[in-house]
């Protein structure tokens, strides 16, 4: 039985300097990595190990964690024991501001537990302290052969250079607005920052960038200009989403276009959770990006029907949510026994104008009858019919077709 593969992207990545973290690649074409952070306090070590493995379990290859005070710094290396013993080896990341050079100095368990640290080149210090500051964080970074992210954020921008360059934009013969050198001043600093920590000895192989805004627009032409002037490897995201619907949208806009421009290596959606919500939602989100563009496969992949005045019966509706259901219920066994089995693609449509057609395109799919259409389902596999579903228990007879199609269509694992 062959593999199922995956289409071929058209889409021509960016090749950046690979970096190893921990298990995972980063860059150097290697698939582009999901990654999200805890919001749990750092000092509470029990919790914050736990939603790093909940975060691991819905996907997440790498997970960042604040380290912010003493005490947290002295919980990170039980929190990668307890992670590690649950059988998990997702890098952890630690998250560094103002105070990062002592804390990684003065807790050295801490530095060497950490798989990578992410240093923000605009509060890791100010004035004459600045770059003494983040030469000792990427001096012990060295010592324990650490890759770095340096994160520029808007919202904490270097003042310094921030200025600089606005005095400069002023003496121009041509001055640029206001947004454009802000937009050049983040890119500047990331560039300005990773050319220190050379200096200091780091290789391009441990250097890792990031420029976060909020606005989509500006994201878009930020990287852009990043990764034109570079070769390290580089994380998108926004760096405050929002919430909800809003959240969603703007990571997707921003993120399709660049990464359909072959700019990222690694991807979060820094979605603000709504009260009650599940914090893994994010990563869902990454993954549910990078399948529909067709960078990567996460899960095996449901098309359904939207419906119309043709489909008053929301019976569709019901039979996409079951099998889902069923696929998300029986992926993790699927998994473990068969090799490409998340390329899988299911459509249910809900009558005849498209569902015939869209059915043939999927790996398998359903054709629900719509308003007036005769009671039957014919149901395809790779384009071609295999049989005609009647009665009160199509979901059982459907879920049987793709059990068996799994079974016959991959690879065993060894």
């Amino acid at each position: 039985m062959a593999e199922s593969e995956p289409l071929p992207s058209p889409i021509l990545r960016r090749i950046s300097t690979p970096v190893q973290v921990g298990s995972v690649l980063l860059g150097g074409g290697a698939p582009i990595v999901v990654q999200s952070m805890t919001n749990t306090d750092t000092e509470d070590a029990v919790a914050t190990a736990q939603q790093i493995i909940e975060l691991a379990q819905s996907g997440s290859e790498l997970v960042r964690i604040t380290v912010n005070t003493e005490l947290a710094a002295q919980q990170v290396p039980f929190i990668r024991d307890r992670v590690r013993e649950a059988g998990y080896s997702v890098p952890i990341v630690g998250d560094f501001h103002y105070n990062g050079h002592r804390l990684l100095k003065a807790y050295p368990d801490c530095a060497e537990a950490l798989d990578k640290y992410r240093i923000n080149p605009g509060n890791v210090g100010y004035g004459e302290k600045r770059d003494v500051q983040f030469t000792q964080m990427i001096e012990v970074a060295l010592k324990y052969n650490k890759p770095v992210r340096i994160g520029v954020n808007w919202g904490s921008l270097d003042q310094d250079l921030s200025a600089r360059q606005m005095d400069k934009n002023a003496q121009s013969a041509h001055p640029r607005s206001a947004a454009q050198v802000l937009q050049e001043t983040l890119v500047l600093s990331a560039l300005l920052s990773a050319e220190l920590a050379e200096k200091i000895g780091m290789p391009t192989s441990l250097i890792v960038l990031s420029c976060k805004v909020s606005r989509v627009q500006d994201l878009i032409a930020i990287h852009r200009n990043l990764a034109a002037r570079c070769s390290y490897a580089i994380h998108l995201g926004l760096t405050e989403a929002g919430m909800g619907s809003k959240g969603i949208v703007a990571t997707t806009a921003a993120l399709a276009v660049l990464l359909q421009e072959g700019i990222g290596d690694t991807i979060r959606a820094s979605l603000t959770p709504e009260p009650g919500s599940d914090r893994n939602r994010e990563v869902l989100v990454c993954q549910q990006i990078l399948q529909s563009m067709g960078l990567r496969a996460f899960m095996p992949s449901v098309s359904a029907c939207p419906g119309c005045g043709r489909t008053t019966s929301s019976y569709f509706q019901e039979l996409a949510k079951q099998v889902e259901a069923y696929i998300k219920e029986r992926m993790p066994v699927w998994s473990q026994q068969y090799h490409g089995v998340e390329n899988l693609s299911l459509a249910v449509m809900g009558c005849i104008v498209n569902g015939p057609g869209e059915s043939k395109h999927a790996n398998i799919g359903i054709s629900l009858p719509g308003t007036g259409e005769h009671p039957v389902a014919p149901v395809f596999a790779d384009g071609r019919k295999i049989a005609t579903l009647r009665g009160d228990n199509i979901v059982q007879q459907f879920q049987e077709i793709v059990e068996g199609y799994v079974v016959n269509h991959y690879d065993e694992k060894g």
